[in-house]
């Protein structure tokens, strides 16, 4: 194949997967499509744009992440905040604490909330990483919020001499993942993975269930995608 044809061929693999990833956010309830701009680059999605709220640029993520052929995540979308949604510091601060609270995944009392210009930086230390997703998502999900910074840290209590085996068990479970062909290593409290899968979906549930291990302080995902 002469480096032209390669080029031609590439261009209409992007083509084809802009208009994939064009209709899955269309799809999704939660993103104003209309307002989301997206380009292609060899298999890595650019997104562009304004939205309203923090979590609907997350949602614009989360709906590209799903789409068959995507390999990487350049999201350039912009939160700004209509006046239905702006909220003071210290009504954010309040309502995070709050939220954190009342929130039966994030250890009682262990993170603390500061809030600056919306920007909502979380910081403590818990036993978990799921637990630290979830303050964080606790977070993204509040009015007024332009962005967030988890600064949490993950101190694991316990020994992590069987983390392997749980994990290789946790990814030979999991419909959606070829075990076979995903390698897992231990160092430390650190995971690290390789390998090939078919999907970022299935690269990032791999990664999921190596966090949701106890003892995990960091996961390095090095799976490609075939």
């Amino acid at each position: 194949m002469t480096r032209r044809l390669q080029e031609e061929t590439t261009r209409k693999i992007d083509k084809e997967l802009q208009q994939l990833v064009m209709d899955e956010l269309s799809w999704d309830p939660s993103v104003d499509a209309a307002a989301i701009g997206v380009s292609i680059d060899s298999g890595v999605v650019m997104l562009s744009g304004t939205v309203h709220s923090l979590s609907e640029k997350w949602s614009a993520e989360r709906a590209t992440e799903r789409v068959k052929g995507v390999k990487a995540i350049s999201d350039e979308i912009v939160v700004e905040l209509s006046s239905d949604f702006r909220r003071g510091d210290s009504d954010i601060a309040r309502a995070a604490t709050n939220a954190l609270d009342w929130n039966a995944s994030v250890p009682l009392g262990r993170i603390q909330v500061i809030v600056q210009n919306g920007w909502v930086t979380l910081d403590g230390a818990v036993d978990r990483h799921f637990q630290k997703a979830e303050a964080e998502r606790v977070a993204r999900s509040l009015v007024g919020v332009r962005g967030v910074v988890n600064r949490i840290d993950v101190k694991p209590p316990i020994s992590t001499a069987d983390v392997k085996s749980q994990i290789v068990k946790a990814l030979e479970r999991a419909a959606e993942i070829d075990a076979k062909k995903i390698w897992v290593e231990i160092c430390d409290s650190k995971v690290i993975l390789s390998g090939s899968v078919r999907s970022l979906v299935e690269r990032e549930e791999a990664e999921r269930a190596a966090w949701a291990a106890p003892g995990i302080s960091a996961v390095v995902n090095s799976i490609e995608i075939a």
